[in-house]
């Protein structure tokens, strides 16, 4: 089997994270995901088994800026540092909370002078720095990196250029008008803050590279390339080419840190256009790796492709979790990544062997023009899947008569072959979705090497669209072919929307057009900037949107950066909007790791109409990561049905719940002020289809 595995020597072992002092790192929530290795634990127990059932609501804090339109979200995961909480609103303002009672410190908003805000959707999180006085949240909004003071809750002067790096500069390539931001935060190690970033999905894309900045002065310390260059390992992976214009490879899901060994563990996303690869055959090193670095200098240590030549999106959707296994009576340290499939790659953490057997598999080909599927994939053989993995006939709901056959209908005309089904024309089954599986919301892992994972289980729908006239779909004008290009995926092919993304059919009545001009050029909400759009492309477009004749002389393109373009994301839903396969919708998992083996799994989530109707809890698709405590408890939101619950960590039986004021779509934390235990979840609604929120909410048992 060859799974592009090398090992390189470990230098530099005795290191720290940064220059601040280290409290018990269980027992705070000074790092996004609890800890360096993101291991989502705490080793607080005042909130245990025994007393859960009594927690209460200590304080609500509202931003006040949700999107009125109902897109706006919370993702992010706060931090509490010396009982100050920090975290974000869904306009991406940083603020500073007293973590006792939710009064506001200070708020800084990054798009106060622009007018605008928020090239990005979401921000998960901020990190944290401190030597002696110097003390600095760095976080990311739009395509600015900022280091701003935690006592004033103003940027930095003296890093960058006023406060700010700009994330567009310093890629060793020319990326003017690409997007290029970052979702979730890197992570701290002594001065430096090592960070991925987003980048388009479609192309032209930036590509995905890794880089550490100063925390001090904002300099750029060193870069890794994910998509190689001539000279360095993995260039032959690519055409010769690529790495002057191939974009992706990207690690916009987290970061952990190895404190003692001082290496980075960092998973990548696919490599861009998503779903064909005709222009970048081969393997696509580093896309689609959980790629290890030596957290000083950038230079690789090992890695492993979980998917090569990816064309189903199948992006490593969260930070990796470190954690010490037992195995015949010896301690093994060990890093466990979660997949979108349902997997869970495991391997010594030091090493990169794998700590369970691999099996390499022939997959089918592709039938698209121009195409070349990898012939195999290497998927691990324990432990079992944690989603299914085939939508077969067997698998169609059985909701009512009418839902069952009108899905069967419906699975019958299009490919569900399980994993690895390329794209096609005719339509291609993904399952489980884009979003997973696992997603982006993580696991955690206690001391013992459980590993607690929540699962989308849906099914969705993906089409492959011709681009040229030669194909089954003709453009009739230069601006439906632009829209079909880069628009068509979120806002849809009759311009009706999608969850998530709004219509357009009403556009002309609720913008005027030199506003969508704007937006084009700068981004705006949930959408990237497209100013590598030329101008008449750009006339066309607007000409489209807004039902006007077109620009004379604009002549449709031929021949488009790739021939093919996508329908949609395309969830596959009964005729009621109930998830086409027979239940469960979702899941809350515990694995142990040791040997692969599992604890339980449990339906996460219900729709309450449902459980009216008779129907047990069928889970409900989830979005955000569990958080494991030393109380026994396994604390998580992310349902659709906006509820926040606690688990008992032994057994998987639900043992609390309370309902927020919007869906909890982050993962929670959980940390100790004043000798009284909080858990906090940011509830900002905004997912499939749930209403926009604007709160953060602490929990704890009542004063005595």
């Amino acid at each position: 089997m060859n799974a592009r595995l090398l090992v390189l020597p470990v230098l530099g072992l005795l290191l720290l994270t940064g220059c601040e002092r280290v409290p018990d790192p269980y027992r705070t929530w000074r790092v996004y995901g609890g800890d360096a290795g993101s291991s989502q634990y705490s080793a607080l127990d005042q909130i245990n088994r025994a007393n859960v059932a009594q927690l209460e609501v200590a304080w609500v804090y509202h931003t006040g800026d949700a999107e009125p339109e109902g897109y706006s979200q919370i993702q992010c995961n706060p931090l509490v540092v010396d009982g100050v909480l920090y975290g974000t609103t869904p306009r991406l303002k940083l603020f500073a909370l007293d973590a006792a009672t939710g009064v506001e410190r200070w708020v800084f908003d990054p798009f106060a002078e622009e007018g605008t805000y928020s090239v990005v959707s979401v921000s998960r999180g901020v990190a944290y720095w401190e030597d002696d006085a110097d003390r600095r949240i760095l976080f990311t909004a739009g395509p600015h990196l900022y280091a701003v003071d935690v006592a004033t809750g103003q940027p930095v002067p003296t890093f960058g250029q006023a406060g700010r790096v700009d994330l567009r500069e310093g890629l060793d390539r020319d990326v003017t008008g690409l997007t290029v931001s970052a979702n979730t935060p890197g992570v701290v190690y002594r001065d430096l803050y090592i960070v991925g970033g987003r980048v388009a999905e479609e192309l032209p894309a930036a590509p995905g590279h890794i880089r550490a900045f100063d925390v001090r002065t904002g300099a750029r310390v060193w870069i890794f390339h994910t998509i190689p260059e001539p000279g360095e390992y993995g260039y032959d992976t690519w055409p010769e080419d690529a790495w002057t214009r191939a974009g992706g490879a990207n690690a916009w899901s987290g970061i952990s840190l190895d404190t003692e060994r001082g290496m980075v563990f960092i998973p990548t996303g696919s490599a861009s256009f998503d779903f064909w690869g005709g222009n970048r055959k081969g393997e696509n090193l580093f896309a689609n790796t959980l790629l290890v670095l030596d957290a000083a200098t950038g230079k690789r240590v090992w890695h492993f492709q979980t998917v090569r030549h990816d064309l189903w999106d199948r992006d490593l959707p969260a930070a990796p979790n470190l954690l010490t296994l037992h195995r015949n009576g010896r301690r093994i340290d060990a890093v466990a990544q979660i997949t979108k499939s349902g997997h869970v790659f495991v391997f010594d953490r030091e090493t990169g062997v794998p700590l369970f057997p691999l099996e390499e598999r022939a997959v089918p080909p592709s039938d698209l023009d121009g195409e070349e599927a990898w012939p195999t994939q290497v998927l691990p053989t324990r432990p079992a899947p944690f989603a299914r993995q085939a939508f077969t006939e067997a698998l169609v709901t059985d909701r009512t008569p009418a839902a069952h056959a009108f899905v069967l209908d419906s699975l019958r005309k299009v490919r569900s072959a399980g994993q690895f089904v390329p794209p096609s024309r005719q339509g291609t089954v993904i399952f489980p979705g884009f979003d997973g599986g696992g997603e982006w919301g993580g696991a955690a892992h206690d001391p013992d090497g459980i590993l607690y994972v929540n699962s989308n289980e849906m099914a969705w729908v993906q089409r492959m669209v011709p681009l040229d006239s030669t194909g089954s779909r003709r453009f009739f004008s230069a601006g439906q072919q632009v829209y079909y290009y880069h628009c068509a995926a979120c806002h849809g092919y009759g311009r009706t929307g999608s969850p998530g993304f709004p219509s357009l059919l009403d556009l002309k009545d609720r913008k005027r057009m030199e506003e969508v001009a704007q937006i084009l050029r700068n981004g705006g909400s949930r959408m990237p900037a497209f100013a590598y759009l030329e101008p008449p492309e750009v006339a066309a477009l607007l000409a489209y949107l807004f039902e006007q004749p077109e620009p004379e002389g604009v002549v449709p393109a031929t021949n488009p950066r790739v021939p093919y373009t996508h329908d949609g994301y395309n969830r596959f839903f009964d005729p009621d909007g109930y998830p086409a396969v027979r239940p469960p919708w979702g899941t809350l998992n515990a694995i142990d790791l040791n040997t692969g083996e599992y604890r339980w799994t449990v339906p996460l989530g219900e729709y309450p109409e449902l459980v009216e109707q008779g129907l047990p809890p069928t889970g409900t698709e989830n979005y955000g990561g569990p958080v494991v405590t030393a109380g026994g408890l396994v604390f998580i939101g992310a349902t659709r049905d906006e509820l926040f619950r606690a688990f008992d960590r032994d057994t998987g039986a639900e043992l609390w719940r309370a309902k927020l004021p919007a869906g909890g779509y982050a993962t929670p934390a959980t940390y100790e002020v004043g000798g009284r235990q909080y858990v906090v979840i940011a509830a900002g609604g905004g997912k499939v289809g749930t209403p926009p929120g604007d709160a953060y909410v602490a929990f704890a048992l009542p004063k005595h």
